[in-house]
């Protein structure tokens, strides 16, 4: 080889070569179990940090309303210990007893969303909640679970099939609609919103024409406006959203004060419990804007943190809806996804002021078990899948046979 071929070779091998970390990056991310352990990673580090949020965020107002500034993370610790378990059981539950239940879980959904809209109890001019004794649940959280599981088991049915347009409007679209008719019936529009998300990604995701979609989005967009027309708040919500300071004492006052939170906490943040906005002036500061006391007491370090995290959960579901060979599995993990990260952006867009107030917590972060349950669940469920992939499930084996190899001797 002449020099100058092995100055052009040399030139080569250096444009191919990668860095150090990029390969250790690589080869990380093409291990069996790195899915699996990205959903466990990073569902843990969200909760942990919810509940530290949510003690922060609540105490003040715990304090004034019961004497003792624990009193609301006490509960969510309650739901946190419930939940966990319930993530545990949906890991192992295998996935023809998760379809068996589709259709009863569907049936309960609706049931309760009917009940909450003619018997619900009216939480800020919303009827989205159902006392049942001492309990207080909202019932359009577990609808959301249920509604991809049962959307998902028709899809899976109907694989074969899913190249006709009524074979993939029917049932599933009938009834999304219906249960997205029933929380618009309680006035809850931030959650029909959502449900309007989770059936646009289960109509995307079995192949549906571009053109259904624009039909859908004009219908939700004419029926969105109209419903916020007869809601004088909501209309002045959405007419000031993105300059809140306009109506600043009136429909201003929460996204303003969520604005100041946000300006206030820097790039490092002001330090866990040093939020000023939670002392009375940010509402609903342990709920659907947590994430504005999370960006004054973290800085943007910190929101960062939380929304990478999401992102962690999106790539690691999409991971799993892409390597596996089941039609349930696939549209099911992707709903669950769709679910999450799009509450996840419109819960930051409303803290932001990019888009208006309309009542969506911040899924494993805000306060409340109605919300916390559900999600653990679904998140339970994809990481079930995760570990009964194929190469997951040989190297899980291999593993425990090594440790009993280990223990025996």
């Amino acid at each position: 080889m002449t020099q100058p071929e092995r100055i052009r070779f040399g030139i080569l091998r250096a444009r191919t070569r990668r860095p150090g970390w990029l390969s250790a990056l690589k080869d990380a991310l093409e291990r069996p179990l790195t899915t699996y352990y990205l959903l466990l990673g990073a569902t843990a580090l969200l909760l942990v940090i919810g509940l530290i949020m949510v003690l922060s965020a609540s105490s003040v107002r715990a304090y004034r309303e019961t004497g003792d500034s624990y009193t609301i993370v006490r509960r969510q610790m309650m739901w946190v210990l419930i939940g966990v378990p319930c993530a545990f059981i949906a890991s192992r539950v295998s996935e023809r007893w998760v379809r068996r239940l589709s259709y009863p879980a569907f049936g309960v959904s609706l049931t309760l969303l009917l009940v909450t809209a003619f018997a619900g109890k009216e939480v800020g001019g919303n009827t989205n909640w159902l006392v049942l004794g001492p309990v207080q649940i909202q019932p359009s959280e577990i609808a959301k679970l249920s509604l991809i599981i049962w959307a998902s088991n028709i899809y899976a049915n109907k694989e074969r099939r899913l190249g006709n347009l009524h074979q993939m409007l029917v049932p599933v679209v009938p009834g999304m609609v219906l249960a997205t008719g029933l929380v618009v019936l309680g006035r809850d529009l931030g959650t029909a919103l959502v449900f309007f998300a989770l059936l646009v990604a289960m109509l995307w995701v079995v192949g549906a024409p571009g053109r259904l979609f624009g039909m859908v989005f004009a219908v939700v967009t004419v029926a969105a406006l109209g419903l916020a027309a007869t809601s004088p708040t909501r209309l002045a919500r959405i007419a000031n959203f993105a300059d809140p300071f306009k109506d600043y004492h009136g429909t201003g006052w929460q996204p303003a004060h969520g604005l100041y939170a946000m300006a206030s906490g820097g790039v490092l943040g002001e330090g866990i419990g040093a939020s000023q906005q939670k002392w009375g002036q940010l509402p609903e500061a342990h709920t659907d804007f947590i994430f504005a006391v999370l960006g004054e007491e973290l800085g943007l370090v910190g929101t960062l943190l939380v929304i990478g995290l999401f992102l962690v959960l999106a790539y690691a579901g999409v991971r799993v809806a892409r390597e596996t060979k089941q039609p349930f599995v696939r549209y099911c993990t992707f709903g669950i996804v769709v679910w999450l990260l799009g509450q996840m952006i419109i819960n930051v867009g409303m803290v932001l002021a990019l888009l208006p107030v309309i009542g969506i917590p911040l899924p494993l972060v805000s306060y409340g078990g109605s919300s916390l349950l559900p999600t653990l669940s679904a998140l339970g469920l994809v990481i079930g899948f995760a570990r009964r992939e194929p190469a997951a499930a040989r190297a899980l084996a291999q593993r425990r046979r090594a440790r009993s190899a280990g223990l025996s001797a």
